[in-house]
């Protein structure tokens, strides 16, 4: 939205750009100027904080489309002209004279300099002191920022203090949550940039992500894992050695006939967060060997002779044909 002083403020020299300069251009600079004059580089520099302020105030109306607009528009329209009160020469009727043909030069045109600006910019009522005035007045908070945090599975999940580095230079000492999941996002209060107006600073906005484990998934609040299982511990039953996230691992009973895919549940090894803890789920993974001797190739034989004369497949092939 424009403000009044832009007629006095020149937003292309502050960051010394043409004023055709492309978006990604302009982008560029701006981060060069950021860097180089924010505060948390220039501590107690109260020159590099204003020089920051007008920077961040360029960049904010020339990055936003709409604004950039508006603002070449109202600049293009008083250039060469001086706004002095009174209406004397080089005042307001030499500017608005020549917008609307020379009959309101010496005096606003009708219906005031609200229903020009209301339509100039999108809206009745613009100019400041207009009813419903749309000029912003008073502190606006500063505009937030983004930033992205990767983190490795046990972190995550555990939760720590991790270091970011910012485009100022200056290291940023982030708490991150235990239980923080893939692609969620943190906000930090008063982080973002300071504001122009006196107002509070903007936040950072901060997205985890979350770097994958070798051995355990999330599941909302659960861990999962896979545990291959020998063909003979899943038909006799056996007590095998699961692992956990960070801890010893636990002993759980294998029940005879257990079949690939069944899953045995660990209460309370998953993972801890401020909405409660999950549990750890085994899922059974029968191996097959790969390679078999000849003599145990021929006692497997033998064993499947015993064994009752049956396909397994019998129900699936029957549900198939419907």
């Amino acid at each position: 939205m424009a403000s009044n002083d832009w007629f006095e403020k020149d937003f292309y020299a502050t960051l010394g750009v043409q004023k055709d300069v492309s978006d990604a251009e302009l982008k560029k600079v701006y981060r060069k100027l950021a860097r180089q004059y924010h505060p948390d580089s220039n501590p107690g520099d109260a020159a590099a904080e204003a020089r920051f302020k007008s920077i961040s105030e360029a960049y904010a109306v020339l990055s936003d489309p709409q604004q950039r607009a508006e603002y070449d528009q109202l600049r293009a329209m008083g250039s060469g002209a001086r706004f002095t009160a009174g209406g004397s020469p080089g005042g307001f009727e030499d500017v608005f004279g020549g917008m609307f043909g020379g009959p309101s030069r010496g005096r606003p045109p009708a219906g005031g300099f609200d229903d020009i600006f209301g339509g100039l910019f999108g809206g009745g009522q613009g100019f400041p002191g207009g009813a419903g005035a749309g000029f912003r007045g008073g502190p606006q908070k500063g505009r937030d920022q983004t930033a992205e945090v990767s983190l490795d599975f046990t972190t995550a999940v555990s939760g720590d203090t991790v270091q970011l580095e910012r485009q100022s230079g200056r290291p940023l000492k982030v708490k991150i949550p235990a239980g923080v999941a893939d692609g969620q996002k943190i906000r930090l209060k008063g982080k973002g940039e300071p504001s122009l107006t006196g107002g509070e600073p903007g936040d950072l906005v901060l997205t985890v992500k979350v770097r994958p484990h070798p051995v355990f998934t999330r599941d909302g609040l659960n861990l999962r894992v896979d545990v291959p299982v020998t063909f003979v511990e899943a038909a006799l039953g056996a007590t095998i050695e699961v692992p956990t996230l960070g801890g010893e691992p636990v002993r759980l009973k294998v029940a005879p006939g257990t079949p690939s895919g069944r899953v045995l549940r660990v209460k309370g090894r998953g993972v801890t967060s401020a909405k409660g803890t999950g549990d750890l789920l085994a899922t059974v993974q029968v191996a097959v060997p790969s390679h078999l001797s000849a003599e145990a190739k021929k006692k497997l034989e033998a064993f499947a002779k015993t064994l009752p004369d049956e396909n397994p497949r019998d129900d699936l092939l029957l549900k198939a044909r419907g």
